[in-house]
């Protein structure tokens, strides 16, 4: 394999088509965004946050359609992302701003045509997780976002260094507030539901799903524990060489990478080796993890 071959451009076309497809992508995924908002969301007024939940109060207090609040919100922020973000950053929500609400205004008399009850709330606040949660993690993991509300969390990051996921879930939390004054205490449970299925299938979309477990372990059996992942699960080790903070002993970590359907054996493995021991589980993403600790190793004892 070579590394370095120097700066390589791709030719213009390659770029152009690539660009098109995600596009592509991105349009469908709002489609779908706009056809649950007008079939499922609008006439529960179920809320998940973001431009259409502030569409759905709007209309509520002043009668303003819709689609016409999500473009004034969206395009108004756009411009403010301009001034403050500069049009690199601010890119990636363009195509969303005119597209979005141009698929509301379409899709606006669906619900003639495609009958669905509204009085399965549980039911409809999952679908409207599942599928709120599919087209952002998809604009997001295409290059783009869905503009409006995001770009305040942009924005806020920028200026103010505050994690982003804080500040989308302190802007989702104030809107569903204010829509449960709209629409009553019993809409905003339901619609913490929605946000909270629509975060879990979001992370999914854009990390996958995990079928892996990183293990980080410390014992006082080190042999014995890194002999028992070698030989019982067949799994590689990696050993790293640390030092307390408090007491400045040197250590060693243990660290693995296993199925999770081996998470037991080797939690109770571990144990009954060495009862005293500690360790750090986290999802493993990568399907090439387990050559990258191979060669992590090979660097490490070298």
């Amino acid at each position: 394999m070579t590394f370095f071959k120097g700066k390589e451009e791709k030719p213009p076309k390659m770029k152009s088509r690539h660009l098109i497809l995600r596009s592509l992508i991105l349009c469908c995924a709002l489609f779908v965004n706009a056809v649950m908002f007008n079939l499922l969301q609008l006439p529960t007024h179920l809320i998940s946050g973001g431009n259409g939940s502030v569409a759905m109060i709007v209309e509520h207090l002043f009668h303003v359609p819709p689609a016409t609040t999500i473009f004034v919100l969206c395009f108004a922020l756009l411009i403010v992302s301009l001034f403050m973000l500069g049009p690199e950053k601010t890119g990636g929500a363009v195509i969303a701003t005119f597209v979005f609400p141009l698929f509301v205004e379409w899709t606006k008399d669906i619900g003639e045509y495609i009958i669905v009850g509204n009085k399965d709330l549980i039911l409809l606040s999952l679908f409207i997780g599942i599928f709120s949660g599919l087209t952002n993690g998809i604009c997001y993991k295409v290059g783009f976002n869905s503009g409006g509300l995001t770009i305040i969390s942009q924005i806020i990051y920028e200026k103010f260094k505050v994690s982003i996921s804080k500040v989308n879930m302190i802007i989702n939390l104030i809107v569903i507030l204010i829509g449960s004054y709209c629409f009553g205490i019993t809409i905003g449970l339901y619609s913490i539901i929605v946000l909270y299925v629509s975060s879990i299938v979001m992370d999914k979309v854009l990390l996958g799903i995990s079928k892996s477990k990183t293990f980080y372990v410390i014992t006082s059996e080190e042999e014995k524990v890194k002999s028992f992942i070698l030989k019982e699960l067949d799994a590689g080790v990696t050993v790293f060489n640390v030092k307390g903070g408090f007491l400045e002993k040197k250590k060693h970590v243990l660290m693995t990478v296993i199925p999770t359907r081996d998470y037991f054996k080797l939690t109770n493995g571990v144990k009954q080796i060495d009862p005293d021991s500690f360790f750090v589980v986290i999802d493993a993403y990568e399907s090439s993890v387990k050559r990258e600790l191979l060669n992590l190793e090979e660097i490490t004892q070298e």
